[in-house]
């Protein structure tokens, strides 16, 4: 049996605790954790909340927050898309982009994405060439010469372009970077940690709905 005097400092120190999460939650600002692009974006999906990660197979802090992300985004309700963009700093990384896009084309994405850059940055392969690229394709079982003819799709290398663009609209000038509802910002860079860019997301997610996923 729990007496009133340690009920009461429980429901103390619950209240207490309440008032500490709202405290930190209120700590997510403008300008500090996330900013605001100056021209927003177009949505694809009215009604929902988009979120876009600007990333790159090659970056090592894309792959250091892929499993933070990837359970962020499993535990999403059914009012949030989320999708990727491949982002190509230089003319060389275009083939990555290419390579996301021929994934996705093949249905392989999802089960590929991340076995592309555990290959990059824990195998040490760089896979920016056809062939090499090729190589490790087939090396996952899936058929060679109908991965390339993706890959080499006018298609896939309209889409790969096309996220090239769609990076410089945006203003990404690093990556990871979390774009949601086509103008709120952030990164574990920008947020400070990856656990706080997390925090911010949830943060956004929860601001966009309460403004009727208008931007």
């Amino acid at each position: 049996m729990i007496s009133f005097g340690k009920r009461f400092i429980t429901v103390f120190a619950l209240l207490s605790l309440s008032g500490f999460v709202a405290a930190q939650g209120q700590k997510i600002e403008e300008g500090f954790d996330y900013r605001i692009l100056p021209i927003a974006q177009p949505v694809e999906t009215k009604g929902k909340v988009e979120v876009i990660e600007f990333f790159w197979y090659g970056c090592p802090h894309c792959y250091d927050f892929e499993p933070e992300l990837s359970s962020w985004v499993k535990r999403q309700p059914k009012d949030v898309v989320f999708k990727r963009v491949p982002v190509a700093f230089r003319d060389d990384f275009m083939p990555h982009s290419q390579l996301f896009y021929a994934l996705e084309a093949m249905g392989k994405g999802d089960a590929l994405n991340e076995k592309v850059m555990y290959a990059m940055h824990k195998e040490n392969k760089r896979l920016l060439t056809e062939p090499e690229i090729a190589d490790w394709v087939a090396s996952q079982g899936i058929d060679r010469n109908t991965f390339l003819a993706t890959y080499r799709s006018f298609a896939v290398i309209s889409k790969a372009r096309a996220a090239k663009q769609m990076a410089e609209a945006y203003r990404i000038d690093g990556v990871p970077t979390i774009v949601m509802q086509g103008k709120y910002v952030t990164s574990p860079s920008i947020a400070g940690t990856k656990a706080k860019a997390i925090l911010v997301m949830d943060y956004l997610e929860e601001k966009i709905r309460k403004n009727k996923y208008k931007q």
